[in-house]
């Protein structure tokens, strides 16, 4: 799961989150033997780390089909690139309790649908990369007499890995699983800074997607009591959503580790085409390779690429500096305020949700959010979310706060995007000017001698048959594409282009195809559809001689826009003000699963958002009425999902029993799988960014079709289709928990065939194990793959048995641990002062443009925009109850008299008459609105006490701290009745809240005091 761009949005914003990985590399000698990295010594980095866990398909999807060099020969090749790109990532961390490897197994159905599209396009790629090198072949046969080198005829019609295998229920994740048990079994066979490790596998065979399945082990982890608040965990993987994930289990000490992808902007990559590098694919001409070294051996050594951590402890210091808002009638909460911050990030994009059109994490939709939800807060009453779950009516004021600028917010939008384009345009024309003086009036054409016609260089290259970009003389050639106009200059069909150069419009007109063919997957534009656009706008040749591009026909940026929205997105009538209610409706619904889906685990696998589009803000109205509730559902098997996410095209990863089901014409589920589909850019540039308008599956017909199909597969490909478990590898060198495991399972007095581990013995780690049945102590260890590129082992001294995650008996709370010892400060105070500066404006503006100018009687030229339910208008009697001091905003109401105390949330008269002073933390000092300039001892922000002073008279919910509360006074550990800032205490008495009834007083900084 990903949030698009967030990576780089968070990293450029907040840039001491980023670090580079200190990395010890094996040493190569002179004789090309290699002394591999010795992992027992301290970590590099500075610190020691306990756990990692492994979000795997960000690794096997690299390795498998890599960019930047040639792609392995077959499936044992990707193992041993597997192998040796995730011993790299374990050299780096050197985890020193445990690893644990999740690859994605059969996702939740709203998932699915983000996986069908992504699969379809990968196909259609596919096909259209294969036909580009059908053309390019015929055209380089021809340039060079129908003859072409062995070596290039190889690298174009070599067959290319189909990475829609990456899938649960393949033979490809089968051969990953078995491969991944006997390589982790190895290593700790043979590496000594493995031995102390232990080692959870979950294959594809386990439910639910990788990342998520290692937040449901840490949540599980953490409710024990015997959990270590102070684990220091590592996360690897490519998805953004693991730093929103990393933040919701409330655990400080959590790294992201990953690629440097700024590092990857600059770095070679590999032709798609010919697999060589030193060129893309635009630019293959198929030449044979040259070697580097007598083998080649030297092209072979790939340099590596960075990596970089991201800390998620120092993006919480920065968030509890964003995310305080002084005064407030109840205590500040930095964990329940930094929920809200993940659920407001949904609203950008998620895996499951299309984002709102609004809201575009590259024009700061974030900010937007923050400070939308920053101007409402002291309204709200409370935080929008508490342990996964969310507040609808205070949920309301987020999207009637993005509502009031929806609007201006998409007129600047288009103001922007003008702007930039006439730059580019402006820019292309000066680089052509300067190009044809560098020329020094050569003609078209002279000086070549190739023998084809007059017009063509003397090589062609890949670009110029599938993507040549048109000229800027002829506009009958700029509305064919360059394949077309190479092909029938070639073949003698059509004139070059100085001949043609009188043609007009009308000549394209003839042989355009049918118009609306929809544009392509990877991005490029047919023939038929740049013809038929010529034919529709005659005389459409522009100065920059740019391929016309598809209209947007909603056009935000202009009164009407959501009339035309509904009737051209959802094609509905666009009165129908029910059926945007029904779809507002729905989209609350998702977040809602969302939210839960990542705080608490997945609330249903059969819910999905049933629509193409988001709604707009405006649309969100009367949400508090809505009822949320979810139930669990049925978990799709492996092949239900494979049948719902694959297109026919990749029908090879099925078993042959289920294959006419997706191509036979009779197939009562024939419409699921359509050859070609719409690709509607949404107002984006680009294919890949717009909407793959596939038909959403019917599961109860899909169930139906494939019931009868069950009794005929084989055995293996049953076994497939069964749902595994964790297996749990630890070797012998772990003293205690390994004689413990074999005195329980294979010693005379054996115990039951399950059991649950003792934490004690096992550095902390609960659940349950199972013994392996066809598994024995000390066994032969067998490398699974036919070429035996690694060795068997004759005396394994690892132990291998099922393992099962722990069970919760309550929902994940949103707080910090009893016992936590906070991470060291990484801001000074001039980044939290720089960064207090900034917040004045942050989230008002639309690239650099104020919002709402000339708007709302609020929002004068000039003044500063205010998202609260009172910026309509100009009302004193509903402002947030700050209280500033020190700066130039006038404060409108009354200072409070000495002794004031407002009365608890819920009762009556809060939020009524005199404005409630500070929190009872507060000893001094004054900000403004923006966080600015305040001393003292306020329950947020940094050099405050952060909301962890001792509990106020009353806890959050306005009820009174009870002495009698008939917990064990004997218990001397501190009782956490009640949370603050309107939380709830779970009555855990290994928790300590934030705010409320916490017994907790750290160092200065991070949200801890």
């Amino acid at each position: 799961m990903g949030i698009p761009a967030a990576f780089r949005w968070l990293s450029t914003k907040y840039p001491k989150i980023i670090s580079p990985v200190v990395e010890d590399k094996p040493i190569v000698m002179d004789d090309g033997s290699v002394i591999p990295v010795d992992t027992t010594r301290p970590n590099p980095n500075g610190e020691e780390f306990d756990n990692l866990y492994l979000d795997m398909n960000g690794i096997v999807h690299p390795c498998s089909h890599p960019e930047d060099r040639p792609a392995p020969a077959d499936e044992e090749e990707m193992m041993l690139e597997i192998f040796k790109y995730t011993d790299r990532v374990v050299n780096m961390v050197r985890p020193r309790k445990l690893l644990m490897i999740a690859i994605d197994g059969v996702a939740p159905r709203a998932k699915m649908n983000q996986q069908r599209s992504r699969r379809f396009r990968s196909a259609q790629e596919a096909e259209e990369k294969a036909a580009d090198k059908e053309e390019l072949l015929k055209m380089i046969k021809q340039q060079n007499g129908g003859i072409l080198p062995p070596e290039t005829l190889e690298s174009l019609t070599k067959k290319a890995f189909d990475s829609n295998s990456i899938t649960p229920g393949t033979p490809f994740m089968d051969i990953l699983a078995l491969s991944l048990r006997y390589w982790c079994a190895y290593k700790l066979n043979t590496d000594p800074g493995w031995a102390n490790m232990k080692i959870i596998i979950s294959d594809a065979t386990v439910p639910g997607e990788g990342e998520h399945k290692i937040m449901n082990f840490v949540r599980s982890q953490r409710s024990s009591p015997d959990h270590d608040p102070n684990t220091r965990h590592v996360i690897y993987g490519l998805d953004a959503d693991l730093i929103m994930l990393g933040l919701a289990t409330h655990e400080p000490h959590f790294r992201v580790l990953r690629e440097d992808v700024f590092a990857q902007d600059s770095r070679a990559r590999t032709c798609k085409i010919c697999g060589q590098k030193g060129h893309e694919a635009r630019n293959c001409r198929g030449e044979a390779k040259v070697k580097d070294g007598e083998f080649d051996e030297k092209d072979k050594a790939v340099p590596l690429k960075p990596f970089i951590w991201l800390h998620v402890s120092v993006l919480r210091e920065y968030l509890a500096v964003e995310l305080d808002v002084p005064g407030l009638p109840f205590r500040f909460d930095l964990e329940r305020a930094l929920d809200d911050w993940v659920f407001m990030c949904f609203f950008v994009g998620n895996d499951f949700l299309p984002h709102l059109p609004a809201l575009e994490i590259r024009e700061n939709g974030i900010d937007t959010l923050t400070a939308i939800w920053r101007d409402n807060l002291p309204f709200m009453g409370g935080y929008v979310t508490k342990d996964g779950h969310v507040d609808l009516e205070r949920a309301q004021y987020i999207f009637d706060g993005l509502a009031k600028q929806e609007n201006a917010i998409f007129k600047r939008r288009k103001e922007s995007e003008d702007r930039r384009e006439a730059g580019f345009k402006r820019r292309k024309l000066q680089e052509q000017q300067r190009y044809g003086h560098a020329q020094g009036g050569r003609g078209r054409g002279g000086g070549f001698d190739s023998g084809l016609p007059s017009g063509l260089p003397k090589a062609l290259t890949h670009d110029m048959v599938v993507n040549r970009a048109p000229t800027t003389t002829d506009a009958n050639v700029a509305n064919k594409s360059a394949a077309a106009v190479l092909k029938s200059q070639i073949q003698g069909l059509m004139p070059t282009p100085e001949a043609e150069s009188t043609a007009t419009n009308g000549s394209a007109e003839k042989v355009a195809p049918e118009a609306g063919t929809p544009p392509s997957a990877l991005g490029k534009r047919k023939a038929s559809m740049i013809d038929a656009d010529a034919a529709s706008t005659p005389g459409n040749s522009s100065a920059s001689g740019d391929a016309p591009e598809a209209e947007d026909s909603v056009r935000l940026w202009e009164d009407g826009y959501a009339d035309r929205y509904y009737e051209r997105k959802f094609h509905v009538d666009p009165k129908d003000l029910d059926f945007r209610r029904k779809v507002a409706w729905a989209y609350v619904e998702g977040l809602a699963w969302v939210l839960r889906y990542y705080f608490q685990g997945c609330p249903s696998w059969e819910w999905f958002y049933p629509y193409h589009y988001a709604p707009f803000a405006e649309d969100f109205k009367d949400i508090a009425k809505m009822e949320i509730n979810f139930e669990k559902g049925r978990i799709a098997r492996p092949f239900e999902q494979l049948m719902s996410v694959q297109p026919a095209a990749s029908r090879h990863v099925l078993p042959s029993v289920f294959h006419d089901l997706m191509t036979s014409p009779e197939s009562p589920i024939i419409d699921f799988y359509p050859e070609e589909f719409e690709v509607d850019l949404n107002g984006k540039k680009m294919a890949w960014q717009g909407v793959a308008l596939l038909p959403f599956i019917d599961m109860p017909r899909l169930l139906a079709a494939i019931k009868d199909r069950y009794p005929k597969l084989s055995p293996e490909d049953a076994a497939r289709n069964d749902r595994g478990t964790e297996v749990l590898i630890l070797s012998e060198a772990n003293h205690d928990l390994y004689d413990d495991i074999i005195s329980h399972f294979y010693s005379k007095k054996q115990g039951d065939p399950k059991y649950k581990l003792d934490p004690r013995v096992s550095q902390g780690l609960s659940g349950k194990i199972e013994k392996l049945l066809e598994y024995l102590p000390h066994g032969t260890l067998e490398y699974p793959l036919e070429r035996k590129g690694m060795p068997n082992l004759d005396d394994d001294r690892s132990l291998t048995v099922n393992y099962e995650i722990p069970a919760s008996s309550h929902n994940h709370k949103s707080m910090l641990l009893r016992g936590l010892q906070p991470p060291v400060a990484a801001l000074n105070r001039s980044d939290i002062e720089e960064l207090k500066g900034k917040l004045r404006n942050s989230g008002r503006s639309h690239g650099g443009a104020p919002l709402g100018r000339g708007g709302f009687d609020g929002n004068r030229r000039g003044s500063r925009i205010n998202y609260g339910p009172d910026s309509r208008q100009n009302r004193n009697d509903q402002q947030p109850p700050y209280q500033n001091s020190g700066n130039n905003f006038q404060n409108p109401f009354p200072v409070p008299p000495p002794g004031w105390v407002p009365p608890p949330p819920g009762l009556a008269g809060f939020g009524n008459g005199v404005p409630p002073p500070p929190p009872t933390a507060y000893t001094g000092g004054g900000r403004d609105t923006y966080g600015n300039g305040y001393r003292g001892n306020h329950g947020g922000g940094y050099g405050g006490n952060q909301g962890y002073a001792p509990p106020p008279p009353h806890n959050g919910y306005g009820g009174h701290h009870n002495p009698g509360d008939g917990r064990d006074r004997r218990d001397p550990r501190p009782f956490n009745g009640g949370r603050g800032g309107g939380g709830g205490g779970n009555g855990d008495p290994r928790h300590f809240i934030p705010g409320g009834g916490g017994g907790y007083r750290g160092g200065r900084g991070r949200g801890y005091r």
